[in-house]
């Protein structure tokens, strides 16, 4: 079974991260959602409290299929300030193991240097932290191990390209159609 860490910080985008957890979680992949600060509990960017499955001092992550970056401000701010993290995302970076992120988040990577000469995508305004990637104006951009995507409108196309990129095609759009998302595309 595959596996997902799902980071959160103060501030963090609802959709993003509650979105893309239930998905991941319907296609069957073991999600443990991380708090950055020092309690299990993480207010998002619209005032709802998330209890985190674990705090990230007491784990290294290395077992991961995917590190999750949610967007929202100030969370991914929040996210940008934490060392530890970005130390992790580094080195999962240099294994060249899976990395996500969406909305204002993929600037962490942008800053971190893991976008450049990669095709990339964010939330519009916060292009100029994608440090030497190309912007694709994409829904959600993959390009190698990294996946981004645009915003919060983009989390079910982000979450089930995280599922296809996981478990395979069949899963995620067998879990779209289900879903009905299949649905809504066609019927625009």
């Amino acid at each position: 079974m595959a596996k997902a860490y799902v980071f959160l910080a103060d501030g963090f985008e609802d959709i993003e991260a509650l979105g893309t957890i239930d998905i991941l979680r319907r296609a069957g992949i073991e999600v443990k959602t991380v708090s950055i600060t020092d309690s299990h509990t993480v207010e998002s960017a619209h005032g709802m409290k998330v209890e985190a499955d674990i705090l990230f001092e007491k784990n290294n992550f290395s077992d991961g299929d995917m590190l999750v970056l949610p967007g929202g401000m100030p969370g991914a701010a929040n996210l940008n300030a934490h060392d530890g993290l970005r130390s992790v995302l580094l080195l999962h970076d240099d294994n060249k193991m899976r990395i996500a992120a969406i909305c204002a988040a993929p600037m962490i990577l942008g800053k971190l240097g893991i976008l450049q000469g990669r095709r990339a995508t964010c939330y519009p305004g916060f292009e100029e932290h994608l440090d030497e990637a190309t912007y694709t104006r994409e829904l959600v951009t993959t390009d190698g191990h990294i996946t981004t995507g645009e915003g919060p409108a983009a989390t079910f196309a982000f979450a089930y390209e995280l599922v296809r990129l996981l478990t395979g095609d069949n899963t995620a759009d067998r879990l779209a159609d289900g879903m009905m998302y299949t649905h809504l595309m066609e019927s625009r």
